[in-house]
């Protein structure tokens, strides 16, 4: 998995056009195709959080085919150099990991949104981007929910340079405020080399973690990932000088179960997205009642935002 950090530079906006990325990809070569880094559509001027369905109140879905907005943004993709290899160099809002970012999106991460692939790590944390800027900037919202970068934390970094995992994790902890008053960190953790995505929501301040898992199991799958978690919140703590008044309380949500083999980073995304949009900051063990199950068409709305939101920032 890619952990890469760059800075930005200019590009005239005449030259800017839409796309998205994956968690295991080949390395692009410098030179081939054109690498173009552009910032932010949306970085450019405040936009004020809106609900997601008023968002996407304009995008009809049917499940299981492509919709307008999907053509449209697939007939783009086709139309540029990304069709030949050329890549997306896109700097995130600070906000959204707490410490500057950029994702790098290319011709297979388009393909992920297009026929409904397994997602990696650029689409997973573009939609978080799409998230953040729709949903929650400029409201309390960004008191209340954090995300974490997939590509810093997740099971292969763990075992390569958990040193380096660790510092990231409570960095992240130090970078949105006090933690005094209830608040979650949303982690999509990977189980390495393209595998499988939980959903792991942390709150810091009741020293409660939510486990979310599309498939049967729970946390024990991954015991580093759970010792890592721990050790940092306990860490974190000591270096705000809070008291550990208890011990940190793991609870597996009964949450919607996928039913193929490729719609985990779906799930986890659609749960990030529900708890948002619900504002809730204690997740029930046996899930919302609002959504105790997940259809394709709750999957391809959340397609459909996405490139929505692609092409409104003018990636391509």
């Amino acid at each position: 998995m890619r952990d890469a950090v760059g800075s930005f530079v200019g590009w005239p906006s005449d030259l800017i056009f839409p796309d998205a990325e994956t968690p295991t990809r080949p390395t692009h070569k410098v030179g081939k195709g054109i690498s173009r880094r552009i910032e932010s559509v949306a970085s450019q001027k405040e936009v004020p959080g809106r609900k997601l369905k008023s968002a996407a109140k304009d995008i009809p879905t049917t499940s299981g085919t492509k919709s307008q907005i999907m053509m449209r943004l697939e007939k783009m993709v086709d139309e540029s150099d990304i069709i030949y290899g050329a890549i997306r160099s896109i700097d995130f809002d600070e906000g959204v990991f707490g410490a500057a970012h950029f994702e790098i999106i290319a011709k297979e991460d388009m393909q992920q949104l297009f026929e409904h692939d397994e997602l990696g790590i650029a689409v997973i944390h573009t939609y978080i981007w799409y998230m953040y800027v729709i949903l929650m900037r400029g409201t309390e919202l960004c008191n209340r929910f954090n995300f974490i970068a997939a590509s810093r934390i997740n099971a292969t970094l763990i075992t390569k340079n958990p040193t380096s995992v660790k510092n990231d994790l409570v960095d992240r902890f130090m970078a949105a405020g006090d933690n005094t008053t209830p608040s979650l960190y949303f982690l999509p953790f990977n189980s390495g080399n393209g595998g499988h995505w939980v959903l792991v929501a942390m709150d810091l301040s009741r020293l409660i973690v939510y486990y979310l898992d599309s498939l049967l199991g729970d946390w024990s799958k991954y015991p580093s990932m759970k010792k890592t978690v721990d050790a940092e919140i306990i860490k974190f703590r000591s270096k705000k000088n809070y008291r550990n008044r208890k011990d940190i309380t793991w609870v597996r949500v009964q949450c919607p179960q996928q039913n193929n083999s490729v719609d985990c980073g779906f799930f986890v995304l659609r749960f990030m997205r529900d708890i948002i949009a619900l504002n809730r900051i204690d997740i029930p063990k046996m899930y919302f009642e609002e959504y105790k199950s997940y259809s394709r068409a709750h999957l391809d709305e959340m397609k459909d935002e996405l490139c929505q939101f692609i092409v409104d920032q003018r990636i391509i």
